[in-house]
């Protein structure tokens, strides 16, 4: 006889009991949870609500609770995904819909987070909180809007505003804080864009935002090398990110225009690298520290083939962008040397040596000083019409020249306001002659003495006539001037006696 399978009846009941207790167990878990949650000792109501989900995989209250633990240990990506849990487990939790909008709000995602809130207003319209977070949701939605706007505007102050605004209410997203980093880099505040750029890196040293951010704040501050390895890594995480890229292009053309014009002024060719340096500074007006530098270079390059008023320009564009620059400040305080206004020397002299007191600082501030005190006396080289390093025939002959042109006799026909300006000017040129003429009072004039206050040189007894006599006529000689046709206007003849 063949054999005969039977369906034997399966016994249940151990399998309901140990529902029960699995069910009982996790319950337990989740009351434990529940106190640490209660003591703010969240890192242990995690893992007990973990148990909790272990032993009773289906039960949406335990997904709340564990996502509720995560919002507070501000890991929100994975409070999200126990949320989305808990509402495809139980869609009418509102504490889930609630908990994952919030989710969504701290992440950024103010339109996901908007339609959670909805979804709780449609279970209980009443729910004071889905209205609230709701009118959050739509605020930090402006605040978007508002950032983009300004963004394009190239208003930066107003994206930060914006962008504070928006992480208050999404403390979490790092898309608002890498924007608000990138707007502190384009307004030079790089010490805090480069703290929020690596405090990103620090969570996820992969994201390509933050290091483009980074390397911005490199290249603003004149690290091109450095930042050039922050763009390249930027674009090795994402190879489409075009800012990264534009960065990096202009990043290295600045580089290689500034050495080019560098190596130029090396080799003593000034007018290359004048032309250089000017391309150079058309590659990237927002790269302030570096364009402050390469204005300054251009001005060293501009002083050697006595641009001196284009180099004192560029050295004061070089101050505007960075008016903590003192070579820029010492660059334009020689131009202002070179080209006798001494007032303007001594502003910029004294700006150097309160920010750096060194010896030769000082040595350089004192040079102008005495030279502007020696600009606001009488120049008796420009009286007598010689350089300053005239020598003393070039003296004695300009003194002839001068004397003989200004002379009171030469102008007896004149009017007599005429007759009163060239005597004050004879007597100038006899007074330069007495000075430069004796080399102990010029010296002490070349060196910014005032003769009149020491008793080198008594103003009050100066003779021009003596001067006059003793230089052309020596003793009992006289002098007159002809002014018959024979001899022409002016024309002068020595009588000796």
């Amino acid at each position: 006889m063949a054999a005969v399978d039977i369906d034997m009846p399966v016994d249940t009941e151990p399998q309901i009991r140990d529902q029960e207790d699995l069910e009982r167990e996790a319950e337990g878990f989740k009351e434990q949870g529940n106190a640490y949650y209660s003591k703010k000792d969240y890192s242990e109501a995690f893992n007990y609500y973990t148990k909790a989900i272990d032993a009773c995989p289906r039960n949406a209250s335990y997904y709340g609770n564990r996502a509720a633990t995560l919002m507070m240990l501000s890991r929100f990506r994975e409070a999200l995904e126990d949320s989305q849990q808990a509402v495809r487990l139980d869609d009418c939790f509102m504490k889930g819909h609630l908990r994952e909008g919030k989710c969504h709000m701290s992440l950024g995602n103010a339109m996901a987070g908007s339609r959670c809130f909805q979804k709780v207003l449609e279970l209980d319209p009443s729910n004071k909180e889905a209205k609230q977070e709701k009118k959050n949701a739509a605020a930090l939605l402006e605040y978007e809007k508002m950032a983009d706007f300004s963004f394009e505007k190239r208003d930066f102050r107003k994206v930060v505003y914006c962008m504070d605004r928006a992480l208050a209410l999404a403390p979490a997203c790092h898309r608002f804080k890498i924007r608000k980093a990138e707007c502190l880099a384009l307004l030079g505040r790089y010490p805090e864009a480069q703290s929020v750029a690596s405090d990103i890196l620090r969570m996820d040293s992969t994201n390509a935002d933050a290091l483009y951010v980074r390397g911005l704040c490199l290249y603003y501050e004149d690290c091109i090398d450095k930042a050039v390895q922050f763009f390249v890594q930027a674009l090795r995480m994402a190879p489409d990110h075009e800012k990264a890229r534009l960065a990096c292009r202009n990043a290295k053309a600045l580089k290689a225009k500034k050495e080019e014009g560098n190596q130029a002024f090396k080799n003593c060719n000034y007018e290359a690298a004048y032309l250089l340096y000017t391309e150079a500074l058309a590659i990237d007006p927002n790269n302030i520290k570096t364009n402050a530098k390469l204005y300054c270079n251009r001005a060293t390059a501009g002083a050697k083939v006595k641009k001196l008023n284009q180099a004192i320009d560029d050295c004061t564009s070089a101050i505007k962008l960075d008016d903590t620059y003192i070579k820029a400040y010492l660059r334009r305080a020689q131009c202002y040397m070179d080209t006798e206004q001494y007032e303007e020397a001594v502003r910029d002299y004294e700006k150097v040596y309160q920010t750096e007191k060194t010896s030769d600082h000082k040595h350089l501030l004192k040079t102008a000083q005495m030279e502007l005190k020696k600009s606001k006396r009488k120049d008796y080289y420009k009286v007598l019409g010689v350089g300053k390093n005239a020598t003393e025939d070039e003296i004695k002959k300009a003194y002839r020249k001068r004397a003989l042109m200004h002379h009171p006799d030469r102008h007896s026909g004149a009017t007599p306001e005429v007759q009163k300006e060239e005597e004050k000017k004879f007597k100038e040129v006899g007074e330069a002659f007495t000075v430069l003429s004796d080399p102990k009072k010029k010296m002490r004039y070349d060196n910014g003495h005032d003769l009149e206050n020491d008793g080198s040189f008594d103003g009050g007894d100066f003779d021009a006539n003596n001067i006059f006599r003793a230089f052309f006529g020596g003793h009992g000689g006289g002098y007159s001037f002809d002014s018959s046709p024979d001899s022409g206007p002016g024309n002068f003849f020595f009588q000796f006696g």
